[in-house]
């Protein structure tokens, strides 16, 4: 039998840990967005400091060539840069001890549902490796295929998160009444999953286009970059509206028949928003030249838009009231 007490409190541990990962993820895509990467050309410390200098004037001379022997050809400090980056490792650093207390509190379930805690220590060991490919990101200058797979795995850690303190609520999950769920609704909700997933791929090779425009621009004059954006671009966009549609369906059939005060039915609502929102900065990202607040946003959301998927598909997974 399970403590309630310290059920909730695992409950309550695991949400504040999804959130902060999206955080991380937010914060991730201001660093990038902004051209902050390379703010910190070295891993673990900065600038070969535990806290990083506040002023140029704080490193050796010849710290061009230190690091240009190193590599990085262009390094130049930048306060604000530099900083945005420790911010981000800082935030990096804080998930992995709420991970930490995530995976320990999950002990409780080790006679109840040893998958749970096989989960969250998955999940651990994920974050400690997701530690190391962040250090491999900085070592490789800011590939695009290795901050692909950063923010991938980001994605993954999330969505092992949800299933986990999902499934430690699953009396409650089997409450829904799901009898009006057919194979169809299933399948166009995996499809809807798929999508997000493709969407997300080709959002990668946007940024990663972008990231080269951007450095051909030298960081500035954002309202020209569109001239240059490939053709995955303009696909990316379109697909965009097949996105919005399958979903708003899903939403309308879980408006039909779930209780209106059902998680599922205010799932459903979440994702309208996300979805809605998403598309809101990437209309800003075409038509307004390209904001630096917009791209994070936009990242967010597609991230966000995943795991509301995933957390609907739980919910319908774990009910036990389904048509027969």
């Amino acid at each position: 039998m399970i403590d309630a007490l310290a059920a909730a409190r695992f409950r309550r541990l695991g949400t504040l840990t999804i959130f902060a990962v999206y955080f991380v993820i937010l914060v991730g895509g201001i660093v990038r967005a902004s051209g902050a990467g390379m703010g910190c050309p070295d891993w673990p410390t900065c600038f070969g400091q535990w806290v990083p200098p506040t002023d140029e004037s704080q490193l050796p001379n010849n710290y061009h060539e230190i690091y240009a022997a190193r590599g990085y050809q262009s390094t130049i400090f930048n306060p604000v840069k530099t900083w945005t980056e420790y911010t981000n490792r800082l935030v990096g650093v804080s998930i992995g001890f709420l991970i930490l207390l995530t995976a320990w509190s999950s002990r409780i379930y080790l006679k109840a549902d040893k998958t749970i805690f096989y989960l969250a220590t998955a999940v651990f060991l994920l974050v400690g490796f997701q530690g190391w490919l962040g250090s491999a990101v900085v070592a490789s200058n800011l590939k695009p295929l290795m901050i692909t797979l950063h923010m991938l795995l980001a994605l993954f850690i999330v969505a092992l998160l949800i299933y986990a303190i999902a499934r430690s609520q699953k009396p409650l999950l089997q409450a829904i009444d799901s009898h009006w769920l057919t194979p169809r609704f299933k399948l166009v909700l995996k499809t809807a999953m798929a999508l997000t997933l493709i969407q997300v791929a080709m959002g990668t090779q946007v940024r990663e286009a972008v990231d080269y425009i951007a450095h051909e621009h030298s960081y500035i004059d954002r309202q020209y970059w569109r001239d240059s954006f490939p053709i995955i671009f303009y696909v990316h966009r379109s697909f965009s509206s097949i996105i919005l549609f399958t979903n708003l369906w899903l939403a309308w059939k879980i408006y039909q028949h779930a209780d209106k005060t059902s998680v599922l039915l205010r799932s459903a609502y979440v994702l309208i928003g996300l979805i809605t929102t998403a598309i809101l900065a990437g209309v800003s990202l075409d038509r307004l030249g390209f904001p630096a607040v917009a791209q994070p946003v936009h990242l967010l959301m597609a991230n966000l838009i995943f795991g509301a998927q995933f957390f609907i598909f739980i919910c319908l997974n774990y009910s036990s009231n389904k048509a027969s």
